[in-house]
């Protein structure tokens, strides 16, 4: 199986260059942000227990999360592999799952970690917010805040795929279709 882990800060493409790799490769997609919806929508026992802690205001704890993505790989059948959007965003949420697919004889292939200059991203993200009308792309101070909380928080699970061997680094400027050549050439060598 071709199980891929799509990186970068916001604003770097990573949802537009997901679907042409969901496209090509005939990937599972799996993206946290929509496990949590199911779960919640649905009031499976990983989405309780995610909403207990939401509702006191924390954060949802890795086993939680990591729960919820062994149970979507698990009623997965047919699949030629896993792209993992926005996940992991800690090591230790990288290391778990590691443990889960290792269990599965199926592990992470590589890393495609998309970057761009913080000017460009910037740029970016406030041209979403004026289409999209997300609230949180209008707000130059949050812009800053999401690009730091990821440099600070996120980007350490980049060194622990760069140890393994895993690391693909593609330069995320240009056009979608020159942007997708470059991960199209990673990942046929993994």
């Amino acid at each position: 199986m071709l199980n891929i882990v799509l990186f970068g800060p916001p604003g770097a493409g990573k949802g537009t260059q997901s679907e042409n790799i969901i496209q090509k490769y005939q990937l599972t997609h799996i993206s946290t942000g929509d496990l949590f919806r199911k779960h919640l929508s649905e009031g499976t026992e990983l989405g309780k227990l995610a909403q207990k802690y939401m509702n006191e205001g924390n954060l949802v704890p890795d086993d939680v999360v990591i729960g919820m993505v062994d149970d979507k790989i698990n009623q997965t059948t047919n699949s030629k592999g896993f792209i993992f959007d926005g996940f992991p965003r800690t090591v230790a949420q990288a290391e778990a799952l590691d443990v889960v697919l290792e269990k599965k004889g199926t592990p992470i292939k590589g890393m495609i970690a998309l970057f761009v200059e913080d000017e460009e991203l910037i740029k970016r993200i406030e041209h979403r917010g004026k289409t999209s009308g997300r609230a949180d792309d209008q707000d130059i101070e949050k812009i800053h805040n999401r690009i730091n909380v990821y440099k600070n928080e996120t980007l350490p699970v980049m060194d622990y795929y760069q140890k393994q061997g895993k690391l693909h680094e593609i330069r995320g400027l240009g056009t979608v279709e020159e942007i997708f050549e470059r991960i199209a050439t990673a990942i046929d060598t993994l």
